[in-house]
């Protein structure tokens, strides 16, 4: 990844650090976006990034921003890492007009807007990669995952389209679909002890589905993520890997 540049949403934690960090110890000068200062400062601590953006993706015209932003500080963009997200993960019908809204704006309404922000700019240098992070409970049915599967069914369809419209002009664009991970923050939460009983039983049963008998780890996304952000993915396009130890097969 020497000489090739990233932006990385949602990098502050998790899924999205590990990819941070990942793409930079390869060589890649990451952008990161982020949800907070204090979020950007947690990433800054971590990863050896060449320079990050603060706001809500979510909103008409940020991801423009973002974009903007990237390539003031990067000079060109090779690759879009769309990992932000978050649903709301509960019932269906407990699901609110609000959690609802949430759901689907912060996974696919951000993953829009920000692919048309710098789908623009890959075009015109006729090269680019475009990576969205999806969920495996896509294909699973994780329980309370239906609202969760909804916006991230969309985020996994985008890319056989995408991949189809911009081969042409050597545009890749793929998604990493993990089963359950095991962050850091999700594991502290869950050895504290005040993790909801129905958040526990989500987390027995991702794990349970899985043939390897344990959830995914961050860095093992985040590989998946830099082998499509290479130069060794270029004939792979529109397509989702399964990171997920065996949980859908084929």
């Amino acid at each position: 990844m020497s000489g090739r540049t990233a932006v990385v949403t949602g990098a502050s934690s998790g899924i999205g650090l590990a990819i941070t960090t990942r793409l930079t110890a390869d060589g890649a000068a990451v952008f990161a976006a982020t949800r907070s200062k204090e979020d950007l400062d947690h990433v800054y601590a971590h990863a050896d990034i060449a320079g990050g953006y603060v706001g809500e993706l979510h909103e008409p015209g940020v991801a423009d921003e973002l974009g903007l932003a990237a390539l003031g500080a990067l000079g060109h963009i090779d690759v879009l890492v769309n990992n932000a997200g978050g649903g709301v993960i509960r019932p269906t019908l407990e699901h609110t007009e609000e959690s609802l809204r949430a759901t689907i704006d912060n996974n696919l309404w951000t993953t829009i807007y920000c692919v048309r922000a710098v789908l623009p700019h890959m075009v015109s240098r006729g090269h680019g990669r475009i990576i969205n992070v999806g969920a495996d409970s896509v294909r699973t049915g994780l329980m309370d995952h239906a609202m969760y599967n909804a916006a991230k069914g969309g985020v996994h369809a985008m890319v056989a389209g995408l991949g189809r419209e911009f081969a042409e002009v050597g545009i890749t664009a793929n998604t990493v679909a993990p089963c359950y991970v095991r962050t850091p923050e999700l594991g502290e939460l869950l050895e504290s002890g005040q993790a909801p009983q129905r958040l526990q039983r989500v987390v027995e049963q991702g794990t349970a589905i899985v043939p390897m008998g344990r959830p995914g780890d961050p860095a093992e996304v985040a590989a998946a993520v830099a082998f499509l952000a290479g130069e060794d993915s270029r004939f792979i396009t529109g397509q989702t890997i399964y990171v997920n130890g065996g949980s859908t097969m084929g």
